[in-house]
């Protein structure tokens, strides 16, 4: 696999999200746009946490009750605990998982994942370029399009800017997927009015203007229209932390982690 340079003055999306994780793969520039979130909002880590934990609950659902054998995960960024592979895999140990992402520290990393096991594999590619990713011999090679799949967007769309590409290109995944097929995507969420929208644009203008260059916030249907073609599985599109918790709540979520969504969608 040729790896791109890695360019350590500018931030990267995958390194940001591992320096808040408290991971070790990232540098001084990327700590400085994480210090910049964390001062705006204390909590913003809350709910990169809630993410990837919304992750693990999504793909222990589908491994399982659903009976999925095959994950796409695009933008699947740095390894971390329990990723997509280790959950599904300890499911079904035949389960396949086919990570995709661009950046060079995740690219890297992906060499390693590809000696961990014989069901999982890493590709290089772009997520916004739909088309030319399907093409890719190697996705075909370890993943069967006539049969249902788990495709992630998990924290990758709302770093693309513009929401017709996005409608575009998640169209042409869907037209690939076998019927019974599932979609996970989770999002940055702006409720559209009140001190939680106000925060909302305030981290996104902070993020945007920042060398980082994206994180968009988008309101409910907006984000409901990336499923497309889909059919949503309950509760719908909820905070990533309300989507089938492992318990009963103890205490309310705090802003920021109202701020992000998910939901799981089926092709009928």
């Amino acid at each position: 696999m040729d790896l791109p340079q890695i360019d350590i003055t500018k931030p990267s999306i995958a390194r940001v999200y591992d320096a808040g994780l408290g991971g070790k793969d990232n540098y001084e520039v990327d700590r400085a746009i994480l210090r910049a979130i964390l001062e705006h909002s204390p909590d913003a880590m809350l709910a990169a946490r809630d993410n990837r934990e919304w992750l693990i609950r999504v793909t222990r659902f589908l491994a399982g009750e659903a009976k999925i054998s095959q994950f796409l995960d695009l933008g699947s960024g740095l390894p971390t605990a329990e990723n997509t592979h280790q959950v599904a895999q300890r499911l079904n140990s035949e389960a396949t998982v086919v990570y995709v992402d661009n950046d060079p520290i995740v690219l890297a990393h992906g060499r390693a994942l590809l000696a961990e096991n014989e069901q999982t594999h890493f590709i290089a590619g772009d997520l916004t370029e739909a088309a030319g990713l399907l093409e890719n011999s190697d996705v075909h090679r370890y993943l069967d399009f006539s049969q249902p799949m788990a495709l992630y967007q998990i924290g990758t769309l709302h770093h693309c800017a513009d929401p017709d590409a996005i409608r575009d290109f998640m169209r042409v995944y869907v037209d690939a997927l076998a019927p019974g097929s599932y979609v996970a995507i989770s999002h940055f969420f702006d409720p559209g009015s009140g001190a939680d929208s106000e925060s909302a644009q305030r981290t996104q203008r902070l993020l945007t203007g920042s060398p980082m260059g994206s994180g968009f916030f988008r309101l409910r249907a907006e984000i409901e229209s990336f499923f497309a073609g889909l059919d949503l599985v309950e509760p719908g599109i909820v905070a990533a932390a309300e989507w089938w918790p492992d318990g009963p709540r103890v205490r309310p979520l705090v802003r920021p982690q109202r701020l992000i969504v998910a939901g799981l969608a089926v092709k009928r």
